[in-house]
């Protein structure tokens, strides 16, 4: 594979907020705690070894033991497991919902990062442990989210009516999904190895969680991936006191409030992701997993007749505390609190709403992670690369919007100047002196004055367009191959990763995929990859 790469705030797909915080604006720092770099990890490593506990890490991997009861998994995963009982062991972590057959492409892309940084982390700290976690969202209830993926343009999706947490949802139907998937994938070894994993994830496990723990595991465990289903009992019992104080003080809603205020104040264009509600959990049963309000002095469970006072809702804390689930808001606190996790690592959407919390880390006193914006690549053929070239688009221009696309490459080949900015100047000039003329003489004349320069600066921008369409048509064809190439590597004119799963990739370049990955991204680096295959 061949490296290239642009920085963020030029590609024209990262908002403000993102791009900002890359560039270590002042203005963001009471929003995270350390900025990525190696040597900020030192005193990471000392803050969070400080306040974790043996107990949490005991509970943790009897846990994660458990879990891996029934999973074939590498010599070296089972290693982290195990170090994660020493204090000298950390994680780095990454979250991603339970998307068929992995969803987008990111979904790899995030688990690389996570890989990469903590093979650079032992490197720079070898006395110390780094164990990649892959946190699986198995307490979401946003089924439509998660149940398709795009293979070629097309879209292969899964229908059910269960609710409730998505990780307890059966696979029923999916072999219908498989039958449908493999008849576009043809019969190659790539092909076939692709129909066996999906059968092998999702036919043979009765869950969703299941079936997402294997395929993960397959496709990572030589690299010592450890996946987490935090969804558990004992787990849930290390947050009871954090329930308990968002249940009666309302904590998260006060802290992520004022917290939005202040970021919204410093930018109209930073967008707040997310806002939290008075209580930011819900209840988790069978099929169910609905929010928790207090109303007329009681908790209630919306859309059921649970309630509960607040003495009843404190005895079913401490007795089921499983059945807590927490929101957006609280599940990265959740995260913290059970993890000795030094750095989360997420996308542009993710990292911004974990910005929102700093505040309230701050009030629970538990540790903020370092953030860091996860590896976001754009995978090209040599035979692409090639066309590019020949088309002179450079790697600049092939992030432009279509049209911003277009009209650039056709203004630098066209053989005549379709750009009337020295001509308009001009005109400018010569009302400005009309202007100064009316002032002395007549100042009446200065809206009529006003209206003639409106109008035939508007003239000449008409005269501009068509004159630059007319060119487009000249040049349709160099116009239609840039576009054709650019519709290959932006799908439905988005970033490549945000849609085509990794098994268009997978048939083609087989086992290799994965390893090319890891030997090419570099998540420290703060840049978008290009890699040419």
């Amino acid at each position: 594979m061949k490296y290239n790469h642009i920085a963020f705030n030029k590609t024209g797909y990262f908002s403000s907020l993102i791009c900002d915080y890359l560039d270590e604006k002042p203005q963001l720092n009471p929003f995270y705690n350390r900025f990525p770099k190696l040597e900020n990890f030192k005193a990471q490593i000392k803050q969070k070894g400080a306040s974790f506990s043996l107990e949490n890490r005991n509970t943790l991997v009897s846990v994660l033991k458990k879990q891996y009861q029934n999973v074939e998994c590498s010599q070296l995963t089972k290693q982290h497991i195990e170090s994660l009982k020493s204090e000298h062991t950390f994680t780095i972590t990454t979250g991603h919902q339970l998307n068929l057959f992995t969803g987008p492409l990111y979904f790899l892309y995030k688990i690389v990062s996570t890989i990469n940084l903590s093979k650079e982390l032992k490197a720079e700290y070898p006395e110390n442990n780094f164990v990649p976690i892959y946190w699986m969202a198995t307490e979401d209830h946003d089924f439509d989210e998660i149940n398709y993926f795009s293979f070629k343009g097309k879209k292969f999706q899964w229908s059910k009516d269960e609710g409730g947490a998505v990780g307890e949802l059966s696979n029923e139907g999916l072999d219908a999904i498989l039958e449908m998937f493999s008849q576009d994938l043809g019969y190659t070894t790539n092909a076939e190895n692709l129909k066996a994993l999906f059968k092998n994830a999702y036919l043979d496990h009765d869950n969703l969680s299941d079936a997402t723990r294997f395929l993960a595991n397959e496709l990572f465990k030589d690299y010592g991936l450890v996946i987490i289903d935090a969804n558990e009992r004992p787990l849930k019992r290390l947050f009871i006191s954090h329930v308990e104080t968002e249940l009666l003080n309302q904590t998260a809603f006060d802290a992520v409030s004022e917290m939005n205020v202040k970021l919204s104040s410093i930018s109209a264009d930073y967008k707040i992701q997310v806002n939290p509600r008075e209580i930011n959990l819900f209840y988790l049963a069978k099929n169910l997993r609905e929010r928790i309000v207090f109303e007329d002095d009681v908790y209630k469970v919306l859309n059921t007749d649970i309630i509960f006072s607040k003495s009843e809702i404190q005895k079913e804390l401490l007795e089921h505390p499983e059945r807590f689930s927490p929101n957006v808001i609280m599940r990265p606190l959740y995260q913290e609190v059970i993890l000795p996790n030094l750095c989360y690592i997420g996308g542009g959407g993710e990292l911004a709403y974990w910005m929102q919390l700093k505040d309230y880390f701050d009030k629970v006193e538990v540790t903020f992670p370092i953030l860091l914006l996860r590896n976001s690549v754009l995978i090209q053929t040599e035979k692409q690369a090639k066309k590019l070239k020949k088309l002179d688009v450079s790697i600049e221009d092939i992030f432009l919007k279509r049209d911003a696309l277009i009209n650039k490459k056709v203004r630098e080949i066209s053989n005549i100047d379709i750009d009337f900015s020295i001509q308009k100047n001009q005109l400018k000039q010569q009302f400005e002196n009309l202007f100064n003329l009316a002032k002395k003489t007549d100042k009446s004349f200065l809206g009529a004055i006003k209206a003639q320069e409106i109008k035939q600066l508007k003239g000449l921008d008409n005269l501009e367009k068509r004159l630059l369409k007319a060119q487009k048509r000249k040049l349709s064809d160099e116009v239609g191959r840039m576009t054709d190439i650019q519709n290959e590597l932006f799908p439905n004119g988005n970033l490549q990763e945000r849609n085509t799963n990794f098994s268009e990739f997978y048939l083609e370049y087989g086992e290799q995929l994965i390893p090319n990955l890891i030997e090419n991204l570099k998540p420290l680096k703060n840049e978008f990859t290009i890699l040419t295959v």
